[in-house]
């Protein structure tokens, strides 16, 4: 995601140069955040799935990794929402920019 974010500055500052980091990922920022998010939506449902399991009494499923998987789900979420916290700042920033 750092690269895609170079790469943006590069091709805003008139420097048409390429690194192999970003042609590697087809479809860019935008393809790669919704991969991110797709992520994050997949730990939170497995999460809850494995805690469903372990109040309906599956034995295969131990209260510490549901409790590990709860929190793995958490702590990704909470990343994600800091990410959109700064991109909606910087969009903001960007907004209130003269022309």
């Amino acid at each position: 995601m750092l690269a895609q974010m170079r790469e943006v500055a590069r091709a805003a500052s008139g420097a048409d140069v390429r690194s192999s980091e970003s042609m590697a990922a087809p479809g860019g920022f935008a393809a790669e955040l919704q991969r991110s998010l797709e992520r994050v939506s997949s730990m939170q449902h497995n999460a809850t799935q494995q805690a469903k399991g372990f109040v309906l009494g599956d034995p295969d499923i131990s209260l510490n990794n549901v409790m590990i998987d709860m929190q793995k789900a958490s702590i990704a979420f909470q990343a994600t929402v800091q990410v959109r916290n700064r991109l909606v700042a910087a969009y903001q920033e960007i907004a209130s920019m003269p022309v």
